[in-house]
């Protein structure tokens, strides 16, 4: 992992459920985007995970790929502020790919529009259970 975003706290979408805690993580693997997905959900199931049929349940970890060698895979990171503002500290220079709007851009006009705050404690609390274990 080369860089991971600050943790950003925002409602649920989708459904009446708790406040999600995002991030974003800047990964270099040899994997290919399948097969990376594929390591992603096992992952998941070992962190609890449990898929529903309601895509936007409550879920403890859901771990997504968005960016695939400099070009965005997932079109919502353009439309919603939980994906948009922790991958702007990642890659604040990526363009929209009609406008060339660079995605701070983006990332700033959402966090206006759609509701977000950073938790900075949360992954200050990692970096410390970290340091704990070592």
């Amino acid at each position: 992992m080369e860089r991971v975003s600050q943790v950003w706290q925002s409602p649920a979408v989708g459904s009446d459920g708790p406040d999600f805690l995002n991030a974003a993580a800047l990964v270099t693997t040899a994997l290919s985007p399948p097969e990376l997905k594929e390591r992603l959900r096992a992952i998941e199931a070992r962190l609890g995970r449990r898929r529903s049929a309601d895509k936007n349940a409550p879920r403890t970890i859901d771990l997504d790929i968005a960016v695939v060698d400099g070009q965005v895979i997932d079109p919502e990171v353009w439309e919603r502020v939980y994906l948009a503002v922790p991958l702007a500290e990642l890659l604040p220079r990526l363009p929209h790919p009609h406008s060339g709007e660079p995605l701070e851009q983006v990332a700033a006009r959402l966090a206006q529009q759609q509701s977000i705050r950073l938790r900075a404690e949360v992954l200050a609390g990692m970096e410390g259970a970290e340091a704990d274990e070592r």
